[in-house]
């Protein structure tokens, strides 16, 4: 007899939120030095991945709700594929592969997943995994997929090893420095003191997280319906971003591309100096990446404002590797309208400052778990209303900073996206991993049909920001104005190249 398992509220949430335009899936890429040897690699899926119940069981909606039932049928090679690329099979071809993909419903019949080997003609493999939302959120799928890895090249296929979670540690020397502060905060479990804190706050939020925390109290959903009226007048009271290229409807087809490893050894290096953390550093060259993108258009960009929403994690410490969704959202607003790269820098460095010490951004979180319960078509209502107040998914992952391998062979690159709901058209990626770091974008093609154009700009911004710490005296770096003015006061030599012109 087959095993049937009542799918939770948020879960069933982001189950039936597929449109054509934006399907509910986390979409990854995973490069590797030669080729993988399929028949392992087939091997220790079977061994590793199998092992969770979810991948072996359907997605079952029904009148009274939505199930997971065990695949009477389930067949493994139904959900990994073997695909060479047509020649000339490079990177470009990969990312219009990836974006195709993107673009593609996962089969409803069948356990809501695919993994597509795919052979490049420079002699590498990569690996495409496409899972859906409603079996879990990015946090826990992260430790799923390096729980297929292994730490040197003889491991066996089929070991058993324990899902990893990520380890985060603090971009810089000082121990007592707030760091990556906020993106722990987003990627660890929840501790009793947040959680202790978080209560102190009332309103809809601490029921939130006792709804999250635990599902089965989802009854308490009808006591606090009335609560949901009042937060969502304060989510309508949140101003849009600025209207761009970037936002607005988007269609079915999307974009994909990712820029080359960047050095992350030498983006600490330079934070230090500036006085950031290597998040602030690369949000600031994310901006500046899309402004740039948008100047060459011949778009308006001065005092633009793009508001990304965050995933946050609200997972419990012994609760990290359990499937399922359990995270909100903050918002994030990206300084694009600032033209001098030390004064985007410097405004993300207050923004990012402002963002630890709130607990106001988590209005989205709690509107999330009750619309997670809410009728559908009040669901999409309201999701509808937070899409709009943004043009973007980000999601910043520090992975592990030694090399993994995967069915023997050695990992070299690695990306993932989020789904993007409702409107939003584009999603943003910055992944550490092996001591690199890279940026990858996922885009509607209809409004941004070639975000290769705009990842090619994220190494430049950094090296605006490491040129003017070769160049300039470190004390005048603390005042961008006065460095922008130095510099277009001497006309003459290499200065005149600098990065601020």
């Amino acid at each position: 007899m087959s095993k049937r398992e009542r799918i939770s509220h948020v879960d069933t949430a982001w189950l039936r939120m597929d449109r054509p335009t934006n399907l509910m899936q986390i979409v990854g890429v995973m490069i590797f030095d030669g080729r993988l040897d399929f028949q392992r690699f087939r091997r220790t899926v079977e061994a590793r991945l199998l092992r969770y119940e979810r991948f072996r069981q359907c997605a079952v909606v029904e009148g009274s709700g939505a199930w997971w039932v065990d695949d009477r049928n389930f067949d493994l090679d139904a959900h990994i594929r073997h695909t060479l690329l047509p020649f000339p099979g490079g990177t470009t071809e990969l990312q219009r592969y990836v974006a195709e993909l993107a673009s593609t419903p996962l089969n409803p019949h069948r356990p809501l997943w695919e993994f597509q080997v795919v052979e490049m003609e420079t002699g590498d493999s990569a690996l495409v995994a496409r899972i859906h939302h409603s079996i879990a959120d990015g946090i826990a799928l992260i430790g799923v997929m390096l729980s297929l890895t292994d730490l040197d090249t003889n491991a066996a296929p089929d070991a058993e090893h324990p899902p990893r979670h990520l380890h985060i540690q603090d971009d810089t020397d000082s121990p007592d420095s707030l760091g990556d502060l906020f993106w722990r905060w987003i990627y660890q479990p929840l501790s009793d003191a947040t959680l202790s804190a978080i209560r102190l706050s009332g309103n809809l939020w601490v029921k939130y997280v006792g709804l999250m925390l635990d599902p089965n109290k989802a009854a308490e959903y009808t006591r606090i319906g009335t609560g949901i009226a009042t937060e969502v007048g304060k989510l309508a009271m949140m101003p849009n971003d600025s209207q761009t290229r970037f936002k607005g409807a988007p269609g079915v087809q999307k974009a994909v591309a990712w820029s080359e490893p960047m050095s992350l050894p030498e983006v600490k290096a330079v934070g230090k100096i500036l006085g950031c953390s290597v998040n602030d550093m690369l949000l600031a060259s994310a901006a500046g990446a899309l402004r740039s993108y948008l100047a060459e258009k011949g778009d308006p960009v001065d005092d633009l404002e793009v508001r990304a929403l965050v995933p946050v994690n609200l997972r419990r410490p012994g609760d990290e590797h359990a499937l399922g969704n359990r995270f909100g959202l903050v918002a994030l607003e990206l300084p694009v309208g600032i033209e001098n790269p030390l004064a985007r820098l410097y405004e993300t460095r207050n923004r990012m400052e402002a963002l630890k010490g709130s607990l106001q951004a988590m209005l989205t979180l709690s509107i999330l778990g009750a619309v997670g319960m809410a009728p559908k078509f009040v669901q999409q209502q309201i999701l509808d209303l937070l899409a709009n107040k943004a043009s973007a998914v980000m999601t910043n992952v520090p992975g592990p900073q030694k090399p993994l391998w995967f069915a023997g062979s050695q990992l070299k690159q690695q990306m993932f996206w989020v789904p993007q709901s409702g409107n939003i058209g584009m999603g943003v990626s910055i992944l550490s991993y092996d001591n690199k770091v890279q940026f990858g974008l996922i885009t509607d093609r209809g409004r941004v049909p070639d975000p290769e154009r705009i990842v090619a700009r994220f190494g430049a911004e950094f090296e605006k920001l490491l040129l003017l710490v070769l160049m300039e005296p470190w004390e005048r770096l603390e005042d961008p104005a006065a460095v922008e003015a130095a510099i277009h006061a001497n006309d003459t030599g290499a200065r005149r190249h600098t990065p601020l012109e």
